[in-house]
């Protein structure tokens, strides 16, 4: 199996690039909840390398909390995260506040580490309003180390998120689903109507609400 390297960061290290920030987000798909973006940035490489980091994707939940908690608890990573609400996804649509949840997460990123990023390493087709070099790659997340970290912590803190929001609203199965258009929850939007947290321009729920 094959596991992200650090050869795009090496590659910029070798231009003299001292401050690289991998970045990804989880929550784009979803019908309800907010979309999250982290940003990392890798001071030391050493204990790591032993945690077989890869894309959120790859990992069960219990092993994605576990490296996590390793993480987070790791002085070699600096880490942001950025929070778009579904509120805002709604005012200014998904692609708009992922770039928004990015930037956050690298603004929040670097009131850490207290010195400016240079270079920044985006999973996806696209790059972001702001004033530094970035390079996005489709299937960063699978391919580039720091961006397959990002991708863990957005994705821990999102779900965290989500279950909370489970316990506000416990008809819709949040903690099983996570707001994606599963068939438990197309179930029950369809008994129970939308909620306060779902996107109410994605379909179905803008078809409900235009027979509300």
């Amino acid at each position: 199996m094959k596991y992200p390297n650090f050869n795009e960061e090496d590659h910029l290290l070798k231009r003299g690039v001292s401050i690289i920030a991998g970045i990804d987000e989880v929550g784009r798909g979803p019908l309800a909840g907010p979309v999250v973006a982290s940003a990392v940035v890798i001071k030391k490489r050493g204990s790591l390398l032993e945690y077989n980091i890869k894309d959120s994707k790859k990992l069960s939940a219990k092993k994605r909390l576990e490296i996590f908690n390793l993480l987070t608890n790791n002085n070699e990573i600096e880490w942001g995260i950025g929070i778009v609400s579904e509120k805002i996804i709604d005012k200014i649509n998904i692609l708009e506040a992922t770039k928004l949840a990015m930037k956050k997460a690298v603004s929040n990123l670097e009131e850490k580490i207290m010195r400016k990023i240079e270079f920044l390493l985006l999973d996806g087709n696209f790059t972001i309003d702001i004033d530094l070099s970035q390079k996005a790659i489709i299937g960063g997340d699978d391919k580039v180390f720091s961006i397959s970290v990002a991708s863990i912590i957005a994705k821990v803190i999102r779900d965290s998120i989500m279950i909370k929001y489970h316990g506000q609203y416990p008809l819709y199965g949040f903690d099983k689903h996570k707001g994606y258009g599963t068939k438990l929850h197309f179930e029950m939007l369809k008994k129970h109507g939308f909620c306060k947290i779902h996107r109410k321009t994605f379909k179905p729920v803008s078809t409900l609400i235009q027979q509300s």
